[in-house]
């Protein structure tokens, strides 16, 4: 276990710049059970910061499965209106969440992909108000996570001691989002986020139609870009009271909204991805006309195609992401097997719905607004890594000029 004063400092952290909890401001904590003494920390930082009233509700991954196993289908869809109210009364009050996961990869590895599918498609279509509090940014929300036992035991296998797994995972992850015993992070992530903006204004300001990818791994792949698109990187702002906050920590992308028609070629995943508690490694997948025609995995097949079907908008693109080879999360030569770390090692794409606030004026646009302007929109969102250290990125303007963007897996600017 980390000692209390790091523990502290990174609940300090995750309350200041990651929701970045107002005076007299609701603080809905959404835990794994795993992040009991995390989820506590968090709760008297936000109580020192002012907190008007912090609602904590925790999850067990354990449980999950036993009830994805025995619970009938039907019952499994069946979503009742307080547990879609429970968040929803906080974010109409003007409340903001904190989620603090800890998951387990490949612990559903055993359930039947249409019963989890069938779960959240449910969870999904009555969550929809929900949901755009946070993906159009309307209230604060940001991700931390803790690390458990057996996420330990899979990424440092080498160690025969699983407490000491453990605390190395504590290590990495404290050292990802700026973490140290000597350290002010939360300075650091000023400066973070201030780094941003430079590559930020450079991709605005190129304002590329697409954006073309290619590497040894077999990637090649066009990917158009909407009309009016936004690149951001680093924090956030609300859209009506202005408060900044880091949805993710941490983080190293800098993304945009693609065109939902207009993605063509082949994308070949860099890393794994665990997908509702199921490993899908050595993946790819073909475009169309900005549909996915084709793919395969060796491991996890099943849960790509859950992914893939989802829904009506999940074989299409809501996000690219650039993010360099060196990045620090990169250069650790760690695969944590979680996405909140390894998005943030590798340029990726995400399958499903697209950000409102990645395109202008997308904020004020209704669903078929955005579809009209060739913005995604689905009831998942699911990011996927294909960076590696060769990748070369061109980005393509109006008027057909080239310019390199990327070269051997990193930024040329």
């Amino acid at each position: 276990m980390i000692d209390q004063k790091r523990l502290e400092k990174y609940a300090e952290l995750a309350i200041v710049k990651g929701v970045n909890l107002q005076k007299d401001q609701t603080l809905m904590i959404n835990a794994s059970i795993d992040a009991v003494d995390m989820a506590r920390a968090c709760v008297k930082a936000a109580y020192a910061h002012g907190a008007k009233q912090v609602i904590v509700t925790y999850v067990d991954d354990y449980n999950i499965r036993e009830d994805y196993i025995h619970q009938s289908e039907e019952t499994l869809s069946n979503v009742h209106a307080w547990q879609v109210d429970s968040k929803l009364d906080y974010f109409k009050e003007g409340g903001c969440i904190l989620h603090i996961i800890s998951d387990i990869p490949g612990i559903m590895k055993d359930v039947p992909a249409d019963k989890i599918s069938k779960r959240r498609m449910a969870m999904a279509s009555a969550s929809k108000e929900v949901r755009a509090y946070t993906n159009a940014n309307k209230a604060q929300w940001s991700i931390v996570a803790v690390p458990n036992p057996e996420w330990a035991a899979l990424v440092f296998p080498e160690f025969e001691d699983v407490d000491a797994a453990v605390e190395e995972l504590w290590e990495r992850i404290l050292s990802c989002v700026h973490v140290r015993e000597d350290n002010d992070p939360i300075e650091e992530w000023t400066e973070l986020n201030e780094s941003f903006q430079k590559r930020v204004k450079i991709l605005n300001d190129h304002n590329f139609k697409e954006l073309h990818f290619t590497n040894s791994l077999g990637t090649d792949l066009h990917v158009g870009l909407v009309k009016g698109h936004i690149w951001a990187g680093g924090n956030d702002v609300t859209i009506e009271t202005n408060i900044p906050f880091n949805p993710n920590m941490p983080t190293e992308e800098i993304f945009t909204t693609p065109s939902r028609s207009g993605v063509y070629g082949k994308v070949v995943a860099s890393k794994p991805l665990d997908y509702n508690g199921t490993l899908v490694k050595d993946f790819w997948l073909t475009f169309e006309d900005g549909v996915v025609k084709d793919f395969d995995a060796k491991e996890g097949k099943d849960a790509l195609a859950s992914l893939v079907h989802f829904d009506e908008g999940s074989n299409r693109l809501g996000e690219v992401a650039l993010v360099p080879y060196e990045s620090p999360i990169s250069q650790s030569g760690i695969l944590f097997y979680n996405t909140l770390f390894d998005e943030n090692a590798s340029c990726h794409l995400a399958l499903g719905s697209a950000y409102p606030g990645n395109i202008e004026h997308g904020t004020d646009m209704s669903e078929e607004e955005l579809l009209a302007a060739d913005v995604n929109q689905s009831l998942t969102h699911v990011d996927f890594m294909f960076g590696n250290e060769d990748m070369k990125v061109i980005g393509i303007k109006e008027d057909g000029i080239k310019v390199t963007v990327f070269e051997n897996g990193n930024f040329v600017f």
